[in-house]
């Protein structure tokens, strides 16, 4: 069922109703174009997310891409009434602590007036560091956020050239190369020439709309595996 979205403003918070599919493509930017014109006014979201079907790995992109937007604009997006399989989505990939849904729009409205909680929104620190390249800043957010809950220090560019620079600079022990990059041969070769010990990951091309509680769990065992096998 293809995304469908009911809006209204309640004071300061814009509260949006989903009904569909939160996935890469049309649905993404379905509602990151709503959410852009809705926040003009107020930066304080509350998503319904009762009626969502499915959520891939970039519909899960998204909403932790519109989140870091909203919270650096000092608001914040908070997700209620969220389905059994969306809650085991964020289980999952670590991101229960991220979201803290709400079980009503009234919980999660009235959560704006009080003080944001952080009990887990520390990431863990690790000595193991990462860097994350690709075209989609949705894969980027998701693969940022979830490796970062998952203790690993990351970074996440769209360019190969500061890829490269944080690699050396920071000593990276393994560089993940998303399915957007353009010539992934190449950024390989640089890689080698300025990293000879670090270990590389490609993402499969499949990974954006791959299910969301498969794609995170997937990827962090194969860098484990591979940070384990440099050991």
């Amino acid at each position: 069922m293809q995304l469908t979205l009911k809006s209204e403003t309640l004071g300061k918070v814009v509260l949006v109703r989903c009904r569909g599919r939160i996935i890469t493509g049309e649905e993404a930017q379905i509602l990151q174009s709503e959410l852009d014109q809705l926040t003009q006014l107020t930066k304080n979201v509350v998503l319904n997310l009762a009626e969502v079907s499915y959520l891939d790995s970039g519909g899960l992109g998204t909403l932790i891409r519109m989140l870091g937007r909203l919270r650096y604009a000092r608001g914040d997006l908070k997700i209620c009434q969220t389905p059994p399989f969306v809650e085991k989505v964020l289980r999952l990939t670590n991101l229960l602590g991220v979201f803290h849904p709400y079980v009503s729009e009234k919980q999660a409205i009235d959560a704006f007036s009080q003080p944001r909680q952080t009990s887990e929104d520390g990431f863990q620190s690790s000595i193991s560091r990462i860097v994350c390249l690709d075209s989609s800043l949705e894969l980027l957010a998701y693969v940022r956020v979830f490796l970062q809950r998952s203790g690993y220090e990351v970074f996440t560019t769209q360019h190969l050239s500061d890829a490269l620079t944080v690699a050396k600079v920071r000593r990276t022990s393994l560089v993940i190369l998303g399915p957007g990059m353009p010539s992934k041969e190449t950024a390989i070769e640089k890689f080698r020439e300025k990293l000879p010990n670090a270990k590389v990951l490609h993402l499969p091309p499949d990974f954006s709309t791959s299910d969301a509680d498969q794609a995170g769990p997937e990827l962090l065992n194969k860098v484990r595996s591979l940070m384990a096998s440099g050991q």
